[in-house]
């Protein structure tokens, strides 16, 4: 059996090699900005797919097309990463997203908090989903209907 290799073609144990690809991982998500998207093909699989509340994207192409979309009008966005927890190549990372937007609270800066589960493969991310409340990130922050949702979780309870 073979030892699997990092990306600089040395031989690491499978352990060490899930920790580069979280490590790449979370790199990427603290230096993207609406003017670089970083290099994804150095995270991501060419046939990644990607599913988060909002929608499915398959390969690396169309998730760096998304990601435009999604980064175009974003002033400020990182994550606080807490440990991960894996098992094989299944990796599950918990983060609070820290994200100042312009079409949301006037820019203001919010807090989501979320969970990633990715799937490796030949020491990439080849699915990646991204677990989190939309209402924390869009609805309660929507200038009428952020009233209307933050009244009705504080009187649900």
């Amino acid at each position: 059996m073979t030892q699997p290799q990092g990306r600089t073609g040395a031989h690491v144990s499978p352990g060490t090699q899930t920790s580069l690809v979280v490590e790449r991982f979370k790199t990427l998500f603290n230096q993207m900005s609406s003017n670089d998207l970083g290099s994804m093909s150095e995270v991501y699989h060419p046939e990644v797919t990607f599913t988060d509340p909002f929608v499915t994207v398959q390969g690396v192409d169309a998730l760096e097309e998304y990601f435009n979309g999604a980064y175009e009008n974003v002033i400020e966005c990182y994550f606080e990463f807490s440990d991960p927890i894996s098992s094989g190549d299944n990796v599950c990372l918990p983060w609070v997203m820290k994200l100042r937007h312009k079409r949301i609270r006037r820019g203001e800066l919010i807090a989501v908090d979320g969970i990633t589960r990715l799937h490796l493969e030949d020491g990439l991310v080849k699915t990646h989903r991204d677990y989190f409340d939309a209402g924390q990130l869009l609805y309660e922050n929507l200038p009428v209907l952020g009233s209307a949702v933050r009244w009705l979780r504080k009187h649900a309870a």
